[in-house]
């Protein structure tokens, strides 16, 4: 494949991940927010301090005080001193926040099986899964 061929090829690949998220948000009547997002964030890697959190997010630490302030007033996540630096407080996902997040999640696995189901074909299928794990790896971090 040509330079420019693949400079297409990732323009397509971005715009099409983007409008399949959307899509499936949409109709399964969840949203992205802040608040979804670092719980997602919390739950894949665990308990961490709000700078940390920030930098994950890539938002300022005065955002994600707010935003764990928010999470913490509904109760999905908690906060308690840093073992390792008492000035500094670690956010756990709370049972709570783990129910909330299974449940989004859920809902746009479901949508998007139902999608599959209604759309595909077998062969379509296959190549579904193949796709899932070269995107899969094109999203690896770099070793």
């Amino acid at each position: 494949m040509k330079e420019n061929e693949i400079d297409s090829l990732a323009d397509d690949l971005r715009r099409s991940v983007g409008d399949f998220v959307r899509a499936i948000r949409q109709g399964s009547g969840t949203t992205r927010s802040a608040q979804s997002e670092t719980l997602d964030v919390l739950d894949r890697l665990g308990a961490m301090n709000v700078a940390t959190l920030a930098e994950m997010r890539a938002v300022t630490h005065q955002t994600m005080r707010l935003v764990v302030a928010q999470l913490e007033s509904s109760g999905f996540v908690t906060q308690e001193a840093d073992p390792s630096d008492r000035r500094s407080r670690r956010v756990s996902l709370s049972a709570a926040g783990r129910d909330a997040l299974a449940r989004e999640r859920t809902g746009r696995t479901s949508r998007i099986a139902d999608e599959i189901r209604s759309k595909l074909s077998p062969t379509e299928c296959d190549l579904l899964h193949n796709a899932t794990m070269i995107i899969a790896r094109l999203a690896a971090p770099k070793p």
